[in-house]
């Protein structure tokens, strides 16, 4: 089993009196955490600087319908990336396979960098390609590594709790982002930000890496994870194909829901001076205040939620915000009250359900947590967008469904998911 990467038990040190107002942090276990909550943190501030970037980069050069169908080119490039994590886990330990998989993500923006700055064509579909594996392959590994240093207990109690470097860091970086659009700048000068950032980020896995195995009895480092790769881990689970399937209705039901999002700012972009301003501007406060509610809820709700409800509790709660935004839609509520429901089912998305798939993995194998943790939470969540692809195809192009008839057939998809 793993052991939290923690001193030996005495008196509560500063980090573990200061955190202990969120959860239940014991003697010894703040300064790890601490070290894991700002890692989280930085990983999220620059994720959500390339995220308002990419708005205007795939809309100004695609529009909403590119972006929807974009979805579809990451799952085709995860059917190749999981194998090749998954030979990667094989071979190498754990910190190594960090090392590698984070440095591969930074050169790559550095790449993003040269090919937008000399207008690469093709390039914002190639980037929202890459963003959205980027994102989910980092935050997975990010919580692959905390199940891997945590043991069940200590993790769900300190998982709501180190969560909250997301949820902070979140509306940081699409406020500079936004900002920064706000004074000028254009999207690609801020990649190095990202870049910047995630070095940072990868520095403290060392620490903490370092420090569990200080703390362990063997202090040696753990081997790599021979075995299946993530696709028959997954599939030869039913706990974890469970999962799987919930994640694929959950995004399935998201994705559709920021199309929704996206064709009202395209509209609302048209006759703008600049419309790639336009939509920067938006996108970056929609998303600040998407992450600000997030954030609320994490340090106010998320623990007291998991403690008292479980995980159907914090499951259902993110269903029912969502069932009731998108029957408003199908009744025509303009985008003024779209954009704030919408607002406030993400920031519960991005709190209470984020936390609970991430302790669903706690009581997992090392192998699971890694392999099959990468799969299910980039191919099959990608899964759940090529769908909400299909969706938007044949209710634009075949259906020729509006707003409104597309808030209706995501009503039915949350009542079946329901």
């Amino acid at each position: 089993m793993s052991t939290a990467p923690s001193a030996p038990a005495g008196r509560p040190s500063v980090f573990d009196r200061l955190l202990g107002s969120f959860t239940e942090v014991r003697p010894g276990e703040g300064a790890p955490a601490a070290l894991m909550l700002v890692s989280l943190f930085l990983l999220l501030v620059g994720y959500y600087v390339l995220k308002t970037v990419r708005e205007p980069l795939i809309l100004e050069r695609g529009g909403a319908e590119v972006a929807s169908y974009s979805a579809a080119g990451q799952a085709i490039v995860l059917i190749g990336f999981i194998p090749l994590f998954g030979w990667l886990a094989s071979r190498v330990p754990r910190l190594k396979l960090v090392v590698g998989t984070i440095g591969f993500f930074i050169v790559c923006i550095e790449l993003f960098f040269l090919a937008v700055a000399t207008d690469v064509p093709h390039v914002g579909v190639a980037f929202y390609i890459w963003l959205g594996i980027f994102n989910n392959a980092t935050v997975a590994l990010f919580w692959s590594f905390a199940n891997d240093v945590y043991s069940r207990e200590s993790g769900e109690r300190l998982f709501p709790m180190i969560a909250i470097g997301a949820t902070a860091g979140s509306p940081l970086g699409a406020l500079i982002a936004g900002k920064l659009f706000d004074a000028g700048i254009k999207g690609h000068q801020m990649f190095h930000i990202t870049a910047v950032l995630l070095v940072v980020h990868l520095a403290l896995y060392v620490l903490v890496d370092r420090r569990q195995r200080a703390g362990s009895a063997s202090r040696v480092e753990p081997p790599p994870l021979p075995g299946p790769n993530g696709f028959a881990l997954t599939f030869r689970s039913p706990y974890i194909r469970l999962i799987a399937l919930l994640l694929v209705v959950l995004n399935l039901v998201n994705s559709n829901g920021e199309y929704l999002v996206r064709r009202y700012v395209t509209e609302a972009a048209v006759g703008a001076a600049d419309k790639a301003a336009f939509i920067g501007s938006f996108y970056g406060q929609y998303q600040f205040w998407v992450a600000v509610g997030a954030m609320l809820l994490q340090v106010l709700a998320v623990s007291r939620i998991v403690k008292h409800f479980g995980i159907a509790g914090v499951v259902l709660i993110p269903a029912f915000l969502s069932l009731g935004n998108y029957g408003l839609a199908a009744v025509g509520a303009g985008f003024a009250i779209f954009r704030w429901t919408k607002t406030a089912e993400n920031a519960t998305d991005y709190s209470i359900m984020n936390t609970a798939k991430q302790m669903l993995w706690l009581p997992t194998t090392r192998a699971e947590k890694y392999k099959a943790k990468q799969a299910v939470d980039t191919f099959f969540v990608r899964l759940g967008d090529v769908a909400s692809a299909a969706a938007v195809f044949g209710a634009v192009t075949v259906l020729g469904l509006g707003v409104r008839g597309f808030g209706t057939l995501n009503t039915l998809f949350v009542a079946g998911g329901l």
